[in-house]
């Protein structure tokens, strides 16, 4: 609504208005903070007066109350009655509405068939109701003349307020602030808000992002009393020169009642709170500020982010400073320059996430400790953006990112996937909101509007989004004329206009999601004309990020630019179950209906903001320096763009076979975007004739202490294998070795062990040392995984079902023992897989009287048009206490075929720590490229497995679950209490894939081909 004139009555009919999307709003403004002197006390005050903390509410149905005689609006209702709640916070979370999740679908859908901008009759509305009493310096304010306002920053999704009974507003997009001014309604003593905050509104139809759907006053609420005499808004360019060298600041400032002061003094200071530079000039409506150049200014960037403050004082003509303005401010610049983005003249890298504000307990509502986190955690694994979907956040959140160094895209609140698109992204031109229909134009204009007028200041917005999944129209273009009205300098991103290139000229920046990485590699030798980003890729859901590097290899591009992975948290909520205990639910777990259930599961976090597995690989394929480790040199990329890497320490380290035997630290001074090679003379030579294999390791880590991470960190590494001349011990027979061969089984004694092959059970039935049994059952044949959340996206379990029971379920039909010599016993049992082809699969135990066991499975190959196999080798169940593993692989997380950007080396972990609590419970705890592992109980006994002579490498997980009870869980809470221990040994396991969770296979690459030969081989030894 544009129309100035005040309203005092609230109407019902806004909701389903959408050209009504605020009511006596305040127009949106900068995030400055200002202060003014307090003219009892003498001292300065931010004029900020919380009204957080304990509100009565009460749910009810819209349809049962009368917006215009409703009596919970009074300044004088009892509301003793109500229920008590916490804001900020959600109306679920307080347990007083169900919790929704769904993704593109709206809600409603299937419940009721409303027609945009109608809204479901079945809609909640809270009344919400405070009292407060107005602060001191607050009330001081106002008496001297000033205004006091309420500030609504945050809230789903439509609210009417009233302050003592007088009605206020009704706003609209609860991602940026709604504030009103009720200087008239304040009177001395106790005051009271009312609030009517609406579950829908028109609104909703452009609230259709993929998250839970909560609502209620979920950030703060306040007073802010503004002096008489009010710098309103401030609009900052801080630019940097860098030809040049050098930094200008110019500021345009809005002055409420500027005729009431005289001059306005603004000063910019350093860190250290040294004046670079003031000025001082009349006080005008319209003040502009202009520095001209400056000398000795730090440039802004993620990688040195330097800070200033401008302070602007407003002075009367007595010459007393009468108001403070602060705004912290950092000189960059941002351009697409020649087709590329860059920043401060070089081409920019985003190496991103897509982030939900989220907490598994408060939901949106999330404290300035989640968003510390949030950021420390990029800055520890090298992720350098964020683009804010699909919402502007918290304004804390955009200074964190300044004071860090952090990059982000600041995406309007606007999304209507479920507006334009039937099952299938199949298009229905005639139901698009907002399209082209001019009634939702000015709410849309305004979305983007309130959020650039809020964070216009903040050196960490570098591109503005129109908003996400919204097909196209004429309302984009009227919203992306506005914002370079505002602003000419940055970029304007949106991607929906993928699905229809008449609307291409909406966005600035060639924008995707999900692009395979040939596809986009195919747009960039096309001689594009602009830059690439992918907005959305890696699809992070469950166990995934595989394939990750055919992205980042895309860097050599020029006009590759990055991407942003989805997403950052997962969004699961906790939730009491009948039997006390607390776990994290997913969509549909609340009984709602429609849901998409574990597709919220998607982060690179688990909701409980601890990193998951995957965290690994984008940590090193994120890194902006890399290293290339050869025999006798390192060489050092660095890909920073202003940067050299002579402030960081490199600690090099020799590893035989796994174990480190030397270390040496040095400094290698490579400036930004350069690369050079540095000789090392490696001890090769003195640790040869021990080991197998010598891993020569470079760890890149800081030389000190930052902000986020603790001095010695490592941000990167590289690593390269250099075979070594140590071989096996030969076998040497013990003395009281024995070798029984019988009628139903043969055995082997020796060293304290025995060995105790079937001619029935298909295998090896008991393995013994000082008396423990490593073998409850004989070792099964495995050649499935537990699916991932991509296996079911992309079909591969409909597709390779055959491979569910193959394995499980093969029949022995053939053994053979024999006593090959005086210290030898060998059992070969012939399988055929439970297929329609009957592939015959061996399995052998070579055991020795010195206790170790050679076994070794083989599959031949089979002709035919069969489905890759999921995983090959053999599943061992084992007695409980065997928890510990240690092994010398890739690690210390799990890794899989396309994602093992992992450290070679000897890595401890459990059966329990490296079950991923993924959402659905899923394939976990993989680790590739095994020299060897030790399984063992509390006491170090158990069993050591290693590859054979001349063998492959293996992969291992020993987890408390077998892959069956993964398969069959939906929640991690459904996994029973573990009874057993279950060792997989496998020759290979598939991929897990990564471009999407929906549509897209594994890339064959990382396929396991069901017509080659595959072959486990390893030695077994009781330790």
């Amino acid at each position: 609504m544009t129309d100035v004139t005040h309203v005092d009555r609230a109407s019902q009919a806004w909701l389903t208005d959408p050209t009504v999307f605020e009511v006596n709003r305040t127009p949106a403004h900068s995030s400055h903070k200002w202060y003014a002197r307090d003219p009892q006390s003498g001292q300065w005050s931010d004029l900020k007066q919380s009204l957080d903390g304990e509100w009565r509410v009460e749910v009810v149905q819209a349809a049962d109350i009368n917006l215009e005689e409703e009596p919970a609006t009074a300044e004088s209702f009892d509301d003793s009655s109500f229920e008590r709640i916490q804001v900020p916070g959600h109306l679920q979370t307080a347990g007083l509405m169900n919790h929704k999740y769904v993704n593109v679908q709206y809600p409603w859908d299937g419940h009721e068939n409303p027609l945009e901008p109608n809204i479901p009759e079945n809609n909640h509305v809270a009344l919400y109701r405070r009292k407060f009493t107005v602060s001191a310096p607050v009330a001081n304010a106002k008496q001297a003349g000033g205004s006091v306002s309420i500030v609504f920053h945050g809230m789903a999704t439509a609210i009417y307020v009233w302050v003592n009974g007088a009605f206020v507003g009704y706003g609209e997009d609860g991602f940026t602030p709604n504030e009103f001014d009720i200087t008239g309604l304040l009177h001395d003593g106790e005051n009271v808000v009312a609030v009517a905050c609406y579950e829908y509104s028109s609104a909703s139809w452009l609230e259709d992002q993929d998250f839970w759907r909560l609502h209620g006053l979920f950030r703060s609420v306040e007073l802010a009393a503004r002096p008489h005499v009010h710098i309103e808004n401030t609009q900052i360019e801080a630019d940097w020169d860098p030809e040049a060298g050098t930094a200008s600041l110019d500021a345009a400032l809005t002055v409420l009642n500027a005729a009431d002061a005289a001059t306005v003094r603004a000063t910019l200071k350093d860190a250290d709170g040294n004046t670079v530079w003031q000025t001082t000039g009349d006080a005008e409506a319209q003040t502009a500020i202009s520095s001209g150049p400056l000398q000795g200014i730090e440039p802004w960037s993620a990688e040195s982010p330097t800070l200033y403050e401008l302070d602007v004082d407003v002075i009367d003509q007595a010459g007393d400073v009468i108001e403070c303005t602060s705004q912290k401010v950092g000189f960059r610049r941002f351009r697409i320059e020649d087709g590329i983005l860059t920043i401060n003249g070089k081409r920019i890298v985003f190496k991103g996430a897509d982030r939900h504000e989220f907490d598994a307990e408060r939901g949106r509502a999330i404290t300035e400790q989640d968003m510390i986190d949030d950021v420390v955690f990029c800055k520890r694994h090298n992720i350098n953006s964020i683009r804010t979907s699909h919402y502007p956040n918290q304004e804390r959140w955009y200074e964190l990112c300044d004071e860090y160094g952090i990059y982000l895209i600041d995406e309007t609140n606007l999304e209507a996937h479920g507006s334009w698109s039937l099952p299938g992204d199949v298009l229905t031109e005639d139901t698009i909101v907002p399209g082209s229909k001019r009634e939702w134009e000015g709410a849309c204009v305004d979305r983007v509007n309130s959020m650039m007028r809020r964070d216009y200041n903040h050196p960490s917005v570098l591109i503005w989004s129109l908003g996400n999944e919204s097909y196209v129209g004429d309302v984009f273009r009227a919203m992306y004329k506005h914002v370079h009205d505002i602003d000419p300098n940055r970029p304007v991103h949106y991607e929906g206009v993928t699905h229809n290139r008449d609307y291409d000229d909406v966005t600035d920046i060639e924008t995707r999601m999900y692009s395979h990485a040939d596809e986009i590699e195919k747009y960039l030798k096309d001689d594009p004309k602009k830059p690439y980003l992918s907005c959305e890729y890696m699809h992070a859901m469950g166990n995934s990020v595989g394939n990750m590097d055919e992205y980042t290899a895309l860097e050599r591009y020029p006009k590759y630019q990055g991407g942003f992975i989805w997403d950052f948290i997962d969004q699961a909520i906790y939730a009491t179950q009948p039997d006390g205990t607390r776990s994290l639910r997913y969509g549909g777990d609340f009984g709602d209906r429609p849901s998409d259930y574990e597709f919220s599961g998607d982060g690179l976090l688990f909701a409980d903001r601890k990193p998951s597995p995957k965290a690994q690989e984008v940590k090193q394929l994120y890194s902006n320096v890399h290293i290339d480790v050869t025999k006798d040199s390192v060489s050092v990329k660095n890909d920073n763009l202003f940067t050299a890497t002579g402030d960081y320490v490199f600690v090099l380290s020799v590893l035989a076979d796994g174990k480190p035997v030397w270390q040496s630290t040095r400094r290698f001074d490579v400036p930004a975007g350069e690369t050079r090679t540095f000789d090392v003379a490696w001890p090769v030579a003195a640790y040869r004739a021990d080991a197998r294999e010598l891993v020569l390791q470079v760890s890149q880590r800081l030389a000190k202490a930052t902000d986020w991470a603790e001095s010695g960190y490592e941000l990167a590494f590289g690593q390269t294998v250099v075979p070594a001349d140590a071989t096996a011990t030969p076998d040497t027979k013990p003395a009281d070795g024995t070798i029984t061969v019988g009628r139903w089984n043969a055995g082997v004694r020796g060293a304290g062990r025995e060995v105790l092959l079937s001619r029935t059970q298909g295998g090896m039935v008991s393995y013994t040392f000082a008396g423990n049994e490593f073998v409850l059952r004989r070792p099964a044949i495995t050649t499935f995984r537990p699916l991932t959340d991509n296996d079911r996206g992309a079909g591969h379990g409909f597709e390779r079902v055959q491979w569910l029971g193959a394995g499980r379920y093969a029949r022995c039909v053939d053994n053979v023992l024999e006593q090959i010599d005086d210290s030898t016993l060998k059992g070969t049992y012939t399988y055929e897989l439970a297929t329609a082809q009957r592939t015959k699969v061996t399995v052998s135990y070579t055991a020795h009287t010195d206790g170790r066991v050679n076994l070794h499975v083989e599959y031949p190959g089979e002709q035919g048009d069969l489905p890759t196999i999921p995983a090959f080798g053999i599943e061992w169940t084992l007695p409980v206490q065997y928890t510990n593993l240690r092994f010398f692989g890739t690690g210390p997380e799990e890794t899989y075929l396309d994602r093992k950007h992992a450290k070679l080396g000897v890595w401890s972990t459990n059966a329990f720590a490296d079950h991923a609590p993924y959402l659905m419970p899923q394939e976990t705890g993989n680790h590739e490229d095994v020299r060897w592992a030790e399984i063992t109980d509390d006491h170090g006994h158990g069993m050591r497995v290693s590859r054979a002579d001349g063998a492959a490498p293996f992969a291992v997980s020993l987890l408390p679950y077998s892959s069956f009870m993964l398969e069959e869980a939906q929640h991690q809470d459904e996994l029973p209490k573990p009874k057993h221990m279950f060792l997989r040994v496998l020759a290979a396991q598939m991929g897990v894939g990564g471009d999407d969770s929906w549509m897209s296979p594994v890339h064959p690459q990382y396929h396991i081909p069901a017509d080659k030969p595959i072959s486990l081989d390893v030695d077994l030894e009781l330790i």
